[in-house]
Order: structure tokens, then sequence, then C-alpha cells
């Protein structure tokens, strides 16, 4: 099983937006079973499953000390992916998630504030060893700030080449415990989820060779 850790300390970065739509694709595209946990106190992604008439992905509800456990139990389940989404703050709770990770997704918004906000979490993931990934979220496709953005943060780490466009229907799924492709299979919303997907398990493949690179080394 990989467990995929979505943080960020800026709020309103879309970790809850990208948390649900990546599980819902994962087991669009056969990648099951996957399951969520949700860490933040608010408990918007619990809403959001709560909101869902499918069962899937599933989503594990437990005491923040038995995290590590209840995904061990996970794996011996069978489980293929959990995604964590975590409070937009850093705290010891914070570390404790990411070295749990066997991958990080930090979403960041295409605006100055976000990139002042995201060396701390940037500082704490490589702390931690983790492999992360930069997602794009909220994004103007053709804005200046877009490229700057994505420029600022190839310096620091790999940025995701598909990312979340600043799309009404992203909102308007989620409060109706839905993603976008769900809603519109066959909408940009859709092609950017899929593309996204696909480069975030692309990830997995990457550690892997690279390990292997190193033991044969």
């Amino acid at each position: 099983m990989k467990t995929i850790v979505i943080t960020s300390q800026k709020g309103g970065s879309g970790k809850t937006t990208l948390a649900a739509h990546l599980a819902v694709e994962a087991e669009r595209m056969g990648d099951v079973p996957v399951w969520l946990i949700d860490t933040d106190e608010q408990g918007t992604l619990s809403q959001w499953h709560a909101r869902r008439e499918q069962d899937t992905p599933n989503r594990a509800e437990m005491p923040f000390a038995r995290i590590a456990e209840g995904l061990a139990n996970m794996a011996q389940r069978g489980a293929a992916y959990c995604f964590i989404d975590t409070a937009p703050t850093i705290s010891g709770q914070s570390s404790a998630v990411i070295n749990m990770a066997d991958l990080v997704l930090i979403p960041v918004r295409p605006s100055p504030a976000d990139l002042w906000a995201v060396s701390e979490t940037v500082a704490l993931v490589k702390q931690a060893g983790k492999p992360f990934l930069f997602v794009i979220t909220q994004a103007k496709p053709q804005a200046t700030i877009t490229a700057q953005t994505i420029a600022a943060l190839s310096e620091h780490g790999r940025v995701a080449q598909a990312f979340i466009a600043d799309r009404v229907p992203y909102a308007g799924a989620m409060t109706g415990g839905l993603t976008a492709p769900e809603l519109a299979p066959k909408s940009p919303a859709a092609d950017e989820i899929s593309r996204l997907w696909l480069g975030v398990k692309s990830c997995f493949h990457e550690n892997v060779k690279s390990v292997r690179k190193v033991k044969h080394g």
C-alpha cells in the first residue's frame, strides 16, 4: 500500500479537494481499494465523504495516535492507496503524518502568499526525507502568475505537469459529495484529474527505479 499525504500550512490551498478527487480517480482507474483519513479538526473531507451516495473510496475514522496501526492494518488487508488530508498548520502532528508518507503532495495556489508560505512545509518534508510533488491548484492556465509560480517552485522540487484549474465544477461537486469528473466525465476537469493521477502514480515507479539503481550501483 502507498500512503499519500496532502499537506500545506496555507489554508485554502485545496488540500481536501485534491485528496477527494485523486482518491475517486484512483478508484475509477482500478487502483483499489482506496482509503481516506481526515486528520484536520475542521473535518471537511469527512463531511464530503458523508454526503456521498457511493461507498467508495473508503474512509477510516480513528484516533490520531492509532493512524500508524491503522495504516498497517489497511496494508495487510490489501489496500492499494491511502490518502491523508491534514490541517493547514505546521505542528508535531504534521511531522508525524509526514513520516508515515510514501509520497507527500503539496498543493500551492499561484499567488505570492502561497509561495511565501510553502517554504516551511518543504523544509519539514525534506527533513523527513520524503519524496514530494508540488501540485498547482486554483490556477488560471494562461495567467503569467501561474507560469511564475511553476518556475519558482521548480527551484525547490518537482512540480506536477497537470494542475487543477480554477473551475466552478470543483466546488460544486464537492458540495454534493462528488468530484468534478463524476459530474462531467468528458469535461476539462476530468482530463486534469486523470492526467494528475497518472503523474502522481509515476512518482512511485520512479522511486522504485532509483532504489534499484542504488542497489545495483
